[in-house]
């Protein structure tokens, strides 16, 4: 199993570059951002820095969207990247949410998510590609190439990840959604003739080192993490709106919001924010990692043995550096293939 760290760009940039050189540190892979230029800093400028002070991690959005952004300045910005720092960038892209949505708009159909993802892939790998009656490519490309993961919940969108995604971001952690979402994927992946087991999944969710035996100390980190289950709940409030309660999307996604009242943006992602107090324990503790690091180990083993290939954890909380530190040091060292000098 790999690892990446999920950061805001709250500034002062300086801080989001040191949390990525600390996460390469301590071993992860991946260093992940939101994309939502209003509300943090932008994260495509930071990218370029992360990248000059580190030297192995691979950095991208998790996630941007078709809407904000336009595709071909998506792909340059990226194929620029690998051109500057090797090929070291990753693609996370969905619908779209608190970028589309603190500006008035809304998410994009899932038509023209489909067409963003061949058209950005398609550039940012120095291939050529039909756009708006022309076709385009960029002649200083050479050699980039980038993954685009897609970020889905609702059938549909699962269904596209699985016929044109390279790798499909589940944003929660529990472990019987993640398997019929992992199931939904290949299935589609299947039936279009892809190879179900090229994908890659990524499960992101808060990861919250403490201890669980104590009531305070697990109170608190649920405090400090219940906000994710009022960002997921953006989403299951479409699904929900689309296909209604009777759909055979699991009920343990899709129960949780009934006291669902709104959302304020201003708090996306914000420990201890004021929207999210109808996400009851029981959510927060499925869709988050916590406790004692022998239990994230449990439960990142499990999830691997449904099929996922990376953990990405946000950080979003009071505990960042800790965190870092006992998953480089205990939590990480379980779940990587274990060598040993003399057999």
């Amino acid at each position: 199993m790999e690892f990446g760290a999920v950061l805001q760009t709250n500034p002062p940039a300086s801080r989001t570059v040191h949390l990525a050189k600390l996460a390469e540190q301590y071993g992860f892979e991946y260093v992940w951002t939101f994309d939502s230029h209003l509300l943090w800093q932008e994260p495509y400028v930071i990218y370029s820095a992360i990248l000059a002070e580190t030297k192995r991690v691979i950095v991208g959005p998790m996630v941007t969207n078709p809407a904000t952004r336009d595709w071909t300045v998506t792909a340059s910005v990226f194929a620029t990247l690998n051109e500057m720092y090797g090929n070291r960038t990753v693609i996370g892209i969905g619908r779209g949410d608190s970028a589309v949505r603190v500006t008035n708009g809304a998410p994009t159909t899932l038509k023209i998510l489909r067409e963003s993802i061949h058209v950005i892939r398609e550039l940012a790998n120095s291939r050529s590609v039909e756009y708006n009656g022309a076709e385009l490519r960029f002649p200083w490309s050479r050699g980039s190439e980038v993954e685009v993961w897609v970020a889905a919940y609702g059938p549909l969108a699962l269904k596209l990840t699985g016929e044109v995604g390279d790798g499909f971001i589940l944003q929660l952690a529990d472990l019987d959604i993640a398997e019929w979402m992992i199931k939904t994927v290949r299935d589609a992946a299947e039936k279009a003739g892809r190879d179900p087991m090229a994908i890659k999944f990524c499960v992101a969710a808060p990861m919250y080192i403490g201890d669980s035996s104590d009531e305070t100390a697990m109170k608190h980190m649920r405090d400090q993490t219940r906000w994710f289950g009022g960002m997921v709940g953006n989403h299951v409030a479409d699904i929900v709106a689309k296909y209604g309660e009777g759909s055979n999307v699991p009920a343990a996604l899709t129960d949780y919001i009934k006291a669902r009242e709104g959302y304020d943006y201003n708090q996306h992602g914000l420990a201890g924010n004021t929207h999210a107090d109808f996400v009851p324990d029981e959510i927060v503790d499925r869709f988050c990692v916590l406790g004692t690091a022998e239990q994230h180990i449990e439960k990142l083993k499990a999830l691997k043995e449904l099929g996922v290939d990376q953990f990405a954890g946000y950080l979003q909380h009071d505990n960042k550096e800790e965190t870092l530190r006992q998953y480089g040091e205990i939590v990480m060292p379980a779940l990587r293939e274990h060598i040993v000098a003399k057999a």
